[in-house]
């Protein structure tokens, strides 16, 4: 597209650029801001190993409730008003989670917070798709290193804000970066509704779609991606500042810095891999590099987690770069806004259902074998397992016509 015709659409798409980036700020604080301050949590409210694993798999499995019933919804009310309803749910997630007072009224809270996520995350791409055609790897980049970001902060802070404040004001802080992100949307709804000036039109996936996916080869192959990333990530969110402390001789604080380290990988892979994903012929490549990180990092903590224990948490944050590489070729191996809204649904679904075994699995290991031998040995098998996948994601072909040979 030439710039000519780039600098016109512009101006119609600044409050779409400032909505996607305020939006992907709020996709990960409330899963990253809880595990460094469970010791300040549990002395409130007890919390055993198997609820800081559930709380762990809670977000995966919110993500994967809310995205299977989000492109019906889509149908339904397009992208914008589910979207502002999302952050509506996030708002009142960070506020219930900062008034618990009982492992229950944290876990609502949680589930408030992480099905406002789910929508979130089964919505952008589509958006990306929608608003900005021209620019998807750019656009990608941007929204996952916002992600990223998003992930990095709040263990960074949660410890000194809990420290000063208490963990209630630490859970609860987040409320203002949703708060924030309902502005440009809802200008967006009421602009629109005042005007009556059609935006940009996207068709919403059908239920035709939906029922065929079950049978494409790439939509698996991008769903098992999806899921050895989130399987593994989400693993080391609810236990990595545990293991790190019980292995490498860390304090709490710095096992939340380490967990910010690992969090903090995610930005040169958001910024980075959308745009190899978009201008390489073959990516299986990234997915077998993806593999190796997995693999080097988990060894190093098992093996020798108090020698460079930093290097060993970056390799293991590095691993995830399969994120942003699934979150493009959802735009890239589609043609349609509807294709496009289906297979974000059914590949964060998938992903996000078989991600959310990662922390219980984690702990229940844990718990059985005293340690932590068995529990890496099965992020271990996770990560090789997606190897099979990367020969799939390798072949350039597009999600309509799996569909349509499945007619």
């Amino acid at each position: 597209m030439n710039t000519a015709v780039s600098r016109r659409l512009w101006p119609g798409r600044g409050l779409a650029l400032l909505g996607i980036i305020f939006v992907a700020a709020n996709l990960r604080n409330a899963v990253a801001a809880l595990s460094p301050i469970v010791t300040e949590i549990n002395v409130d409210i007890p919390l055993s190993a198997v609820s800081i694993g559930v709380l762990g798999m809670l977000p995966p499995v919110c993500f994967a409730l809310f995205g299977i019933f989000t492109p019906m919804i889509t149908r339904r009310h397009g992208l914008e008003v589910p979207l502002v309803l999302a952050l509506v749910a996030i708002l009142l997630g960070h506020v219930t989670r900062g008034l618990s007072g009982s492992i229950t009224m944290l876990i609502i809270g949680s589930v408030i917070a992480f099905a406002g996520l789910g929508v979130g995350n089964v919505l952008l791409p589509p958006l990306v798709k929608k608003y900005f055609p021209d620019r998807v790897g750019l656009m990608t980049s941007v929204y996952v290193t916002v992600v990223s970001l998003s992930t990095l902060v709040p263990p960074l802070i949660a410890v000194p804000v809990a420290d000063a404040a208490g963990w209630r004001v630490s859970l609860g802080m987040w409320m203002l970066l949703a708060l924030l992100a309902l502005v440009p949307w809802i200008t967006m709804l009421v602009r629109h509704r005042t005007t009556q000036t059609p935006g940009p039109v996207v068709d919403e996936a059908d239920a035709a779609i939906l029922g065929r996916l079950w049978k494409s080869s790439i939509a698996w192959a991008i769903a098992g991606v999806f899921a050895a990333s989130s399987l593994n990530a989400y693993a080391m969110f609810a236990w990595l500042p545990q293991l790190l402390v019980d292995t490498a001789g860390v304090s709490p604080a710095q096992a939340g810095t380490l967990l910010a380290v690992y969090a903090g990988m995610g930005i040169p892979c958001a910024l980075i891999i959308p745009v190899l994903t978009a201008r390489m012929a073959n990516v299986g490549p990234l997915v077998y590099i993806g593999v190796f990180l997995f693999m080097a990092g988990d060894l190093g903590l098992l093996f020798a987690p108090e020698t460079l224990t930093w290097l060993w948490v970056s390799f293991a944050g590095l691993g995830p770069l399969f994120f942003p590489l699934a979150l493009v070729l959802i735009n890239l191996r589609t043609r349609t806004h509807a294709g496009a809204v289906a297979l974000s649904g059914f590949v964060q679904s998938v992903g996000y259902t078989l991600g959310a075994l990662g922390p219980l699995v984690f702990g229940l290991l844990h718990e059985l074998s005293g340690g932590w031998t068995w529990p890496l040995g099965f992020l271990l098998a996770t990560a090789l397992a997606i190897i099979i996948a990367g020969t799939v994601i390798g072949r350039p072909h597009m999600l309509e016509d799996d569909l349509e040979r499945s007619r």
